[in-house]
């Protein structure tokens, strides 16, 4: 239920958005300016052109790649309510098998880029306690800010395991208190520089760009960026609060974001030849331009915010993370539900690894000044391969030169955002795109390891399940040999042919035969739609072997035991497969028996002895296992922990190894006399 009213438009719907949406976008205030004035040096050479003019960029940048197209195009792009990259990617992957690179570079920028959120907005929102009276401490000791921050991010990392529905329900009045106090301090100051409006003119934009009291050039674009960052973690979160009520709150949350960047630069303005502020540098015009007696409430209020935002994106990049499990992109990681919200998840893996990255950025960098020269560049990447991947998306719809359209404009428009955020790469940057680097080698090794692998494999070891049901049934019958378990269960996937793995039915018929009532196959199949749940049986013509196709969506759950009782029950209840009636047991007239799982471990020998596989295939495979061997067993994965599970370790290739320097020195048929000494 709550889930519905979210996803419709109503005043509830509206407030969640403006807590789980904006958090990012909406605290960019904090930092944008700052940095676009650190960009000209001393605040006197903030001339009024140059401020009109960048002011001018960042309303043009969040009317163009915000508004027109994440909320009026990408929001359109919806995989049944779903956004997000990777969302995106499955309703376009049949279009061409490139586009898996596009998807793998995007989400791997996205994750990467995401680390520097929590450590640039909340330093941002903390400095703001150096222009307090008293506080020339913290000057004097620039530890204390980094320390400070550490203490609130890290509070917030360790609370993530216990959920934070509770706590988010106060998400939504607070970030509607932060918009409408930005908003009103943003219009009262440009009351006082109403010239400040020309900014509305794309002519200042354009004037700026090529201004000489503009020392950066186009490179200025690197800092206006930061105003959009927000807008890809915006277009993920649609699942959440659903397209409706983003329509329905961008345009309040738009005004207000502009209202205060006029008001900054109005501000600016007034005080850029006062003696006071003249060579003033690390000024920072958001808490400038709010009276004394108001800071402290600012500070409190932007560091909520801040907190609020970093909380958006530590769960964004968990559904991003359980995304890219599901599309086969990322090995299997333990995922809990800390909260009865089927939305929110918890992934500790992800969790400490985002902690420990932007705690290291944090120390690293200190002062937000520095995290704004390193932060935009690796999410630049990111919105490029979305536009690639809305183009494609758009020429499914039959929509030719709009979707040329789309791609030119938008495409060009971020390469040159890209092009000017470059010159962030050696002043941090480098960080997010090394980091971006490793994501993106991760999801190639595990994807198209996986593929690589089953390359060699497909015909070799796959048998027909078919050829096998008369040995199955007599061993099933054969009461000489001990009873295995009443129902044993293989996750094993089965084509459409009936072709599944040799070493499945190795393990039940060779060796010591494994005899049971019931012998289950069961297949899971993740689908392009995010919530899908739904199974096919087919007995193959017996009634004690059962062939499952399990189809699960993206965002499923994808713990067998939750699906597998309610499948038995169904066949019992239709008399097709027999009751099982156990012996004993704690509940009376129970009709299913006991179950035994069996996972298969593949491992793999020296990839050098097999020679004819590329040197590329050998990194590929060997690096899918290396990250099998370190992330959490298929038993964890398939929620089996308390379950009976038997984990069998076999081959990764069946077809057996060979030296082909060993050669044969001499074979005796009979019985040599000893040769003498």
């Amino acid at each position: 239920m709550e889930k519905q009213q979210v996803q419709s438009r109503t005043l509830f719907g509206m407030l969640i958005t403006l807590g789980v949406v904006y958090g990012d976008i909406g605290t960019s205030p904090l930092y944008v300016m700052n940095a676009i004035i650190n960009d000209a040096g001393p605040l006197k050479r903030a001339t009024p052109n140059y401020v009109i003019g960048a002011v001018s960029l960042i309303f043009w940048t969040l009317m163009l790649i915000t508004t027109i197209k994440y909320v009026l195009i990408a929001l359109r792009a919806d995989n049944h309510h779903e956004g997000g990259i990777f969302a995106l990617y499955a309703l376009v992957r049949h279009r061409a098998k490139w586009l898996i690179l596009v998807a793998l570079i995007g989400g791997a920028a996205l994750l990467a880029d995401g680390t520097l959120t929590p450590a640039v907005t909340v330093t941002s929102a903390v400095e703001g306690l150096r222009g307090l009276p008293g506080m020339t401490s913290f000057s004097q000791h620039p530890w204390l800010i980094p320390l400070t921050v550490t203490g609130i991010l890290l509070f917030l990392f360790m609370i993530q395991g216990f959920g934070t529905a509770t706590i988010g329900k106060s998400f939504g009045p607070m970030m509607f208190l932060w918009f409408t106090g930005i908003g009103v301090m943003g219009a009262i100051n440009i009351t006082r520089a109403p010239v400040i409006l020309k900014a509305f003119s794309p002519v200042y934009a354009i004037q700026v760009l090529f201004s000489p009291t503009n020392k950066m050039g186009i490179f200025i674009l690197g800092s206006v960026f930061l105003a959009t960052t927000g807008a890809e973690a915006l277009y993920s979160d649609m699942g959440h609060v659903g397209k409706a009520n983003i329509d329905a709150t961008w345009p309040f949350v738009f005004l207000t974001l502009i209202l205060n960047y006029l008001g900054q630069g109005a501000w600016i303005m007034q005080h850029y030849q006062v003696s006071a502020y003249r060579n003033a540098t690390n000024l920072n015009p958001f808490y400038e331009m709010i009276p004394g007696e108001l800071r402290v409430a600012a500070i409190i209020l932007a560091t909520i915010a801040a907190i609020i935002a970093s909380q958006a994106l530590i769960t964004g990049s968990y559904t991003l993370v359980d995304e890219a499990i599901g599309l086969k992109f990322l090995p299997r990681m333990i995922i809990k539900h800390p909260s009865q919200i089927r939305s929110q998840i918890y992934i500790g893996a992800i969790n400490w690894l985002l902690c420990g990255v932007t705690l290291t950025i944090v120390w690293l960098f200190q002062t937000s000044a520095h995290m704004e020269a390193a932060y935009g560049l690796a999410i630049t990447i990111t919105m490029l391969m979305t536009t690639i991947l809305l183009t494609q998306w758009v020429l499914t719809k039959g929509h030719r030169g709009l979707a040329i359209t789309l791609g030119l404009g938008f495409g060009c428009l971020e390469t040159i955002f890209l092009t000017a955020s470059l010159t962030k790469f050696s002043h941090g940057g480098y960080l997010t795109l090394g980091l971006t680097l490793i994501i993106f080698l991760v999801m190639v090794a595990w994807y198209f390891g996986n593929r690589r692998r089953l390359h060699y494999n497909q015909d070799a070891e796959l048998v027909s399940l078919l050829d096998y049901r008369q040995q199955l049934t007599q061993l099933s019958h054969d009461d000489r040999i001990p009873l295995f378990a009443t129902n044993l269960v293989y996750l094993a996937k089965v084509d459409a042919h009936y072709r599944l793995k040799r070493t499945i039915l190795y393990s039940i018929l060779d060796k010591r035969p494994k005899r049971a009532k019931v012998y289950w196959f069961i297949t899971i199949n993740e689908t392009n739609q995010p919530y899908d749940c739904n199974y096919s049986v087919d007995m193959l013509g017996t009634r004690n072997i059962v062939e499952v196709q399990l189809n699960l969506g993206f965002k499923k759950s994808q713990h067998v035991t939750i699906y597998l009782r309610e499948i038995v029950t169904n066949l019992i209840a239709n008399r097709i497969i027999d009751p099982q009636h156990p012996h004993f047991g704690t509940e009376k007239h129970r009709q299913v028996g006991d179950f035994k799982f069996v996972v298969q471990n593949q491992q793999i020998m020296d990839l050098a002895s097999y020679p004819t596989m590329r040197q590329l295939d050998r990194l590929l495979i060997g690096g899918r296992v290396l990250l099998q061997n370190i992330t959490p067993s298929p038993a964890i994965w398939y929620g089996l922990e308390f379950s009976d599970v038997l984990e069998e370790t076999t081959p990764l290739f069946t077809t057996p190894a060979t030296d082909v320097t060993l050669t044969n020195s001499a074979i005796r048929h009979q019985m040599q006399p000893p040769r003498e000494k």
